[in-house]
């Protein structure tokens, strides 16, 4: 058996950086088939419709990774440390 310890900012930063990554997918497929991807993300976030989210390359799958209100803190917190 290995021992890890993880320190819990590094599990948090790692968490942000997996969203990060995902919404940069999804961004990417919602642009390639055309959407406004801004207007499709945050028609995701306040609904939570996954319709909203093309199934082109997974991307519908992956945002349902990603929980909203989690998601919320990370942009509210990015957009006031700018």
């Amino acid at each position: 058996m290995i021992d890890k310890t993880i320190a819990f900012g590094s599990v948090h930063n790692e968490r942000e950086n997996e969203m990060r990554e995902i919404l940069i997918t999804v961004y990417e497929a919602l642009r390639e088939k055309g959407y406004n991807p801004i207007n499709q993300l945050v028609g995701y976030i306040l609904s939570e419709d996954p319709t909203y989210i093309t199934t082109y390359n997974n991307a519908r799958s992956l945002i349902r990774h990603v929980d909203r209100d989690e998601l919320l803190q990370m942009l509210v917190k990015s957009y006031l440390a700018d």
